[in-house]
């Protein structure tokens, strides 16, 4: 098969366990073959028609083909791909991917990566301020995760070492986290509800969402 719309044919014609079985098949010589890319995989992926641990089998098997070299990372995937299969997913689902260490680590990483391609530089041109995300169930010290994020000079860096004293900390689970970057879950009512903790510049917290040109499914 010589295009990628082609590829991407045959793949939305699968089921969900189709593709799955597909996927645990290939190698990075197949992906190259068919030419198939990851956001090609990505647009075939429905959640609604995935059992619970179906959509974590079909990103592990993206993230093997991705490690053995196959041009499919997720890196790959485009913003509004990847928002798409976040609003559609069930919760079961997502806290089925963020059980999965590596795929966790995988995902998050990715999206923090992508911050300061999505910043938005005339909200950030006169801001200096660092936040402290803790993703809780996590692996570093207090059982979380920790990323921070610097904006300045109209820009936003991101990293995983915690060097800055922090305009605000805010602490979520990566499934909320999620919801929340796909504009799928609202800050005030996770803030609300208690599942979305802030210690520092509330007003400053209530803003974040605004420097950024979010994705949306």
């Amino acid at each position: 098969m010589s295009e990628p719309q082609g590829a991407e044919v045959e793949l939305d014609a699968l089921k969900p366990r189709e593709l799955v079985e597909l996927l645990d098949r290939m190698n990075p010589e197949d992906i190259a073959a068919r030419n198939i890319d990851v956001d090609a995989i990505g647009r075939a992926i429905d959640p609604r028609k995935l059992r619970k641990n179906e959509l974590s089998a079909l990103l592990s098997a993206i993230t093997r083909l991705a490690e053995a070299g196959a041009d499919v990372d997720l890196s790959r995937m485009r913003p509004g791909t990847f928002a798409r299969i976040i609003t559609h997913a069930s919760r079961e689902q997502i806290q089925a991917v963020m059980a999965d260490p590596r795929l966790r680590t995988r995902v998050i990483d990715e999206i923090f990566r992508r911050a300061g391609e999505h910043v938005r530089p005339e909200r950030v041109r006169d801001l200096d301020a660092v936040v402290h995300w803790r993703l809780t169930d996590g692996t570093g010290a207090g059982g979380y995760d920790r990323w921070e994020t610097v904006f300045a000079d109209a820009a936003c860096t991101v990293s995983r070492e915690m060097a800055h004293k922090p305009k605000v900390t805010i602490t979520l689970t990566p499934a909320d986290f999620l919801k929340l970057i796909t504009q799928n879950a609202s800050a005030p009512v996770l803030f609300l509800t208690g599942k979305l903790k802030v210690r520092g510049d509330l007003a400053f917290a209530a803003s974040l969402s605004g420097l950024f040109d979010l994705p949306r499914g």
